[in-house]
């Protein structure tokens, strides 16, 4: 399969094809159609994890770091950052490999 050039937001979950780009983005990758695939359901596990932090957070007693959901929630979000490094352009992996989230080489 190709790899063809899309355009990704991480914080609305947006994996867009270049046609569809308007405005800002924060990443661009180059990927095929199944690794969009398994970025998109990166960010939809991702979500799910979200969801449940923000019934956790109404549990005032609960510690940050005793938190599996927490917990769940990083560990995605680790994972899309990862992803997005694994499939992106020089520039991209700069840009991540500097935020410093990433136990990288």
């Amino acid at each position: 399969m190709d790899k063809k050039n899309y355009y990704v937001t991480v914080g609305s979950s947006e994996i867009l094809e270049p046609q569809e780009t308007i405005g800002n983005f924060d990443f661009e990758i180059l990927a095929t159609e199944e690794e969009i695939d398994q970025l998109q359901e990166l960010f939809e596990e991702s979500e799910d994890a979200q969801d449940d932090t923000f019934f956790r957070a109404h549990i005032p007693i609960r510690l940050y770091h005793h938190d599996k959901e927490n917990d769940t929630a990083d560990y995605y979000l680790t994972q899309i950052y990862s992803k997005l490094y694994e499939l992106g352009t020089d520039e991209t992996k700069v840009h991540i490999k500097n935020m410093n989230i990433l136990p990288l080489q």
